[in-house]
Order: structure tokens, then sequence, then C-alpha cells
């Protein structure tokens, strides 16, 4: 087997290796680097968002969380799935018409401010590297489950994978891993549901049933309360993962790699199918494990049921299809580490240093190199961080990684398009009141204080193991202060207009008029 699982892994290695080299030579300028160049196409872009979108958390996390607690785990997916509708209403085409590479670019458009755009870029750093720390983890627990490598050697050699994919393949290589990591995910996703399926005579209340009989918590799989048995914890981890989409810098990045947005609807359109084919699919992953590798066998292995699916696809499909499945899954991680930290260096070299350092005097060559060394720092502090972090499961660590993302950058951006009296003052006390409570509370609540496995060997002083139900509105309650506690600007309604003009039309500053030339 170990033969085999090598041979899968330097497969995965090689191709995104080679399609590394390919895209290097389009990456010399920021447009390239940051977007792609707006080249790809709705289609390409959407399963390179689904590709993005469906982590480790998805493929290892969730499967696992299902097989050990029934119902409660299908809720991490439900929150994920229905998160795109808030993007594709709300968010998607305003922002793509407002923005450039980053979000920190979108906001710009109606605050000027250098202030705003510093603590803009602080947020998709934090951000990006708290969801890195989840993919690193089902990484690390992965590789040494399957080819016996030390944990930490384990992040270290994915943590220089990612960080070599950015630094010379940018936002082509990265879009083109992601796009094949999705083909390859609901590929294997999907033979082993219908390997599952099959063995309940493609009954699906015979595998209800079944797995109802034969897990330690009987009919009580099939009920809500095994994981999330407290009413508030569940409201909260819904709305971090319901809200907490919309603020990811690294699915915000996406909606600037094509050319307009039209085509950023097609994109979310394209995503919200994949990615609720694949949710869908969990369901048969989770009930299979249970089913036949067992719930005592599940929780004899560890690393939080991370190893879930490959033990399932061991059991059916013997070596090769878990060979396989473990490839996959290494995929998976390696293409949204990548975009992650793609999306924190692009933060970093186009927001802190262009913009803050050097005044927007920046030459691109400058802006590119600065990038990739960024992508370094990034991917360096990541692994530090995930090496201590290897006990935690996955889908918990995505889950409090969307209540940063809701609590901080999602009243910035409601509040930048749809408030008229909104201020720049309003704008920095949401983000950084939404950054600094949901940090706070993670670090103080059960995910992280434990007197016996914590962390921080202490009672918990917040009680929520997701702060969303506390943060997401502290976040809101941070942005209206500041706005009423602050004036206006004189020119504030007529910047306004001109800012719902372009996120309604895409029409810039000084579109209009070459428009005109043109037509005469």
């Amino acid at each position: 087997m170990l033969m085999t699982t090598i041979i899968f892994f330097l497969a995965v290695i090689i191709g995104t290796m080679a399609i590394t080299y390919s895209a290097a030579k389009q990456t010399g300028t920021t447009r390239e680097f940051y977007a792609a160049g707006n080249r790809l196409t709705g289609l390409q872009n959407g399963i390179a968002i689904a590709g993005d979108y469906m982590s480790a958390a998805s493929f290892l996390g969730i499967a696992g969380t299902i097989a050990l607690y029934g119902f409660d785990g299908f809720v991490y997916a439900i929150g994920f799935f229905v998160s795109y509708l808030i993007i594709l209403f709300i968010i998607a085409e305003p922002l793509h018409n407002l923005g450039r590479y980053t979000l920190a670019d979108a906001i710009a458009v109606r605050f000027g401010s250098l202030w705003l755009r510093g603590v803009v870029a602080f947020t998709t750093l934090s951000i990006t590297i708290f969801y890195m720390l989840a993919q690193l983890v089902g990484a690390g627990a992965l590789i040494h489950y399957l080819l016996g490598v030390d944990y930490s050697k384990a992040v270290l050699v994915v943590g220089s994978l990612m960080t070599f994919y950015v630094v010379f393949g940018g936002m082509v290589a990265t879009s083109w891993v992601q796009i094949i990591k999705a083909i390859l995910l609901l590929t294997g996703t999907l033979i082993l549901s219908l390997i599952v399926f099959s063995r309940f005579h493609w009954n699906p209340s015979a595998m209800f049933e079944h797995v109802s009989m034969i897990t330690p918590l009987k009919e009580q799989f099939l009920q809500p309360g095994n994981h999330l048995n407290e009413p508030l914890e569940t409201i909260s981890l819904h709305l971090a993962l319901i809200l907490g989409t919309a603020g990811l810098p690294h699915i915000i990045s996406r909606l600037f790699t094509v050319k307009d947005a039209v085509t950023t609807r097609y994109s979310i359109y394209t995503a919200t199918w994949v990615i609720g084919a694949f949710y869908l699919m969990t369901i048969f992953l989770g009930f299979g494990a249970s089913a036949f590798v067992g719930y005592e066998a599940l929780q004899r292995v560890g690393f939080g049921g991370n190893l879930t699916v490959t033990l399932l696809a061991n059991e059916l499909g013997g070596e090769f299809l878990m060979a396989y499945i473990a490839a996959v899954a290494f995929a998976t991680i390696l293409a949204v580490v990548t975009g992650l930290v793609l999306s924190a260096s692009s933060a970093f070299a186009h927001d802190v240093y262009s913009h803050l350092i050097r005044k927007g005097m920046a030459s691109e060559r400058e802006q590119v190199r600065v990038a990739k060394f960024s992508s370094v720092a990034v991917g360096l502090i990541s692994i530090w961080l995930a090496i201590g972090a290897e006990k935690m499961n996955v889908a918990i660590l995505v889950g409090l990684t969307f209540a940063v993302a809701a609590s901080s950058n999602l009243p910035l951006l409601l509040c930048t398009l749809y408030w008229r009296r909104f201020t720049v003052e309003g704008a920095i006390a949401g983000v950084l009141t939404g950054l600094i409570s949901s940090v706070v509370l993670v670090v103080t609540g059960p995910a992280v204080m434990d007197p016996e496995h914590g962390l921080i060997l202490h009672t918990p002083i917040f009680p929520l193991t997701n702060p969303g139900l506390v943060s997401i509105p502290l976040g809101f309650l941070g942005a209206w202060i500041g706005t009423i506690c602050s004036r206006p600007r004189p020119d504030a309604d007529a910047q306004y207009e001109r800012v719902i003009f372009q996120a309604l039309t895409g029409i810039r500053p000084g579109m209009a008029s070459k428009m005109e030339k043109d037509s005469a």
C-alpha cells in the first residue's frame, strides 16, 4: 500500500509543479499574478471557486463529524452550502464592479483612507492564517497516517509546496490547480458514494435504518443534539458558516479573475451547483464510514475523525482506492492552501506595501517581488502555528475562521454597499471590533481553553465553541457606533452615489467619457 500511495502522491506533486512551471511564464505583471489577467471563463472560475471552497474541512472533517455524530455533522455542510446564496444575491456582482485585486480595493472606491486599507489588509492576513491552520492540520494527519512521516515534517512539506506554487505560478497556477483538484475530488467522492449506496441496494431508507442501529447512539444518530447539544451553540455555528463565506478573502479575490459582472454571476452559479452536489455526497461518506469502518475503529484511530474518508476507501476498495482518495485529499489541501497564501500575499504586497509604504509609487515588478517574499513569510507562520494545533478537528477550526470573517469583513462589506451614512471611522471600528471580539472569544472559549486537553489548561471563560452569536452582532454594533460618533465628509452623499453607480453598472470613473468618445 505504501508504494501505491507514494506513487499517487508523487503524481499529484509532479502534475501541480508542471502547471506551476507553465503558469510562471504568465505572472510578470500584477494583473496576472493577482487576478490571472481576468481571463478565466465563468465555468473555469466557478469550478475553481468550488475547488477553493471544498477544503480539508469538507472532505475530511465533515465526513468524520457525520460518521461520529450523525445529523449534527451535516449541519456544517448545510451552513457551507447556504452561504453562497448571500454571495450570489448581495455580494458578488457589486464587489466585482468595485474591486481590482483585493477586498481593500473595493472598499477604497468609497473610502480612500490608508488607515482603513491597512486595517482591512491586517484582517485579511489574520483570516487566511486561521483558515490555513485547518488545511495544514488535515494534511499533517493524513500524511502521518498513510506514509508514517512525522506530523511536523508532513506539515513542513505541504507548507513548502504551497509556497512554491504561489511564488512561481501566482493566480494562474492557483486557478488551474483548484480546477483539477475539484474534478478529482468530485470523481473520488462520487466513486465512494456509489459504492456505499450499492451496498444498501440503492435504498436510502435501508442505509438510514442500518446506521441508526449499529452506532452507539442508535436512533439518536439521526437526530440533532449529539455534537451540538446546546441551542445557542447551534445558532452561533449556523450564523458563522452562513455569513462567513462572504467575508473570506480567498473567495473574494476569485471574483476579480473574470472580465465582467455577468461572468461573475455565472461563476457563482457554477460553484453553487458543484458545491451542493459535493456536500450531498458527504452523507454517504459519513454513513458509510459508520457502517463499514465502525464507530469504535474511527475513535481508536484518533485525529478528530479527520481520517474517516481514507479508512472508508480502504474498507470498500482496498489499497488502490485508499491511495487514490488519499492523493485526492492531498490535492484538496494543496489547492486550498495555495489560494490562501496568494490571498494573504496579495493583501500585503498590494495593500500594505504598494499603498501604505510606497504611497502608490511601487512598480509592477516591485509589487510582484514583494508578493513572493510575503508568500514565504505567510507560509512559515502558518507552518509554525499548525504544528501546535495537531489534535484539533479541522471542521471546528474552519468554523472559527468563518466566525472571524463574518464578524469583521461582512459588516464592512454590507455597510459600504448599502448604508449611505456609513463613515470611514465606522468602517475601522466595525472591522476591529469584529476581529478582536471573535479572536478573544475563541481564545477564551472551550475550543482553546480546557482544564485537561486544551491548548490553554484553564476552565473556559466564554461558554460557546463558536463565537459568532456574540461577535457578529458586535462587529455591526462597532460599525454603527463608529459611524454615529463621527461626522460624514461634505461630499459623502455624492461619493456614495458614485459608488452605487459603479457597483451596479461596472462603469469606473473615466470610462463613461471614453465610451462617449468611442461612440462619437
